[in-house]
């Protein structure tokens, strides 16, 4: 018998046992009786308020800010490598810096510097550029991370 038929004959041999031990569950369940559930019953939401985390402020210097800015726009456009922007609309993590920017090109290469001192301070010496650490990652979870390790680095540093 080749191996094929042996599976086949398996694969029938168990529905078989399948089927019963189906119908022997809903024979030996049948006399129980159950009501249906009512979700009111079962889902229950506090009468009072409870308190919301308040609103995370934007850090005062401006370097922490672009960054901050960075990192919200890539959780709504989405994440994408290997350009700065795709079709979709998805930004990289310099097309992020780079779009909250708004062509202030010496805000954008002090946010990019604050980004690789991060991503080496985590990462190590071995990341060359934003660019290829940004590409080397297969979603967007670890870029955007390091957008908000980096703002928190430039608000504390004063930049």
């Amino acid at each position: 018998m080749s191996l094929d038929a042996r599976l086949a004959a398996a694969e029938a041999a168990m529905t078989v046992r399948l089927d019963e031990a189906a119908v022997a569950h809903e024979v030996r369940t049948a006399h129980i009786d159950t009501t249906p559930v009512d979700l009111a019953d079962v889902i229950t939401v506090p009468l009072t308020p409870t308190l919301q985390p308040q609103p995370q402020q934007l850090p005062a210097t401006p370097v922490a800010a672009l960054l901050e800015r960075a990192r919200a726009r890539m959780e709504a456009d989405g994440w994408c490598a290997g350009a700065l922007t795709d079709d979709s609309g998805a930004v990289c993590l310099l097309g992020a810096i780079r779009k909250e920017a708004s062509g202030d090109r010496g805000l954008e290469a002090d946010a990019a510097s604050v980004v690789l001192d991060a991503i080496r301070r985590r990462f190590g010496d071995h990341v060359d550029s934003v660019p290829s650490f940004n590409d080397a990652h297969g979603s967007g979870r670890i870029p955007a991370r390091m957008l908000g390790e980096a703002a928190s680095m430039a608000d504390a540093q004063g930049r």
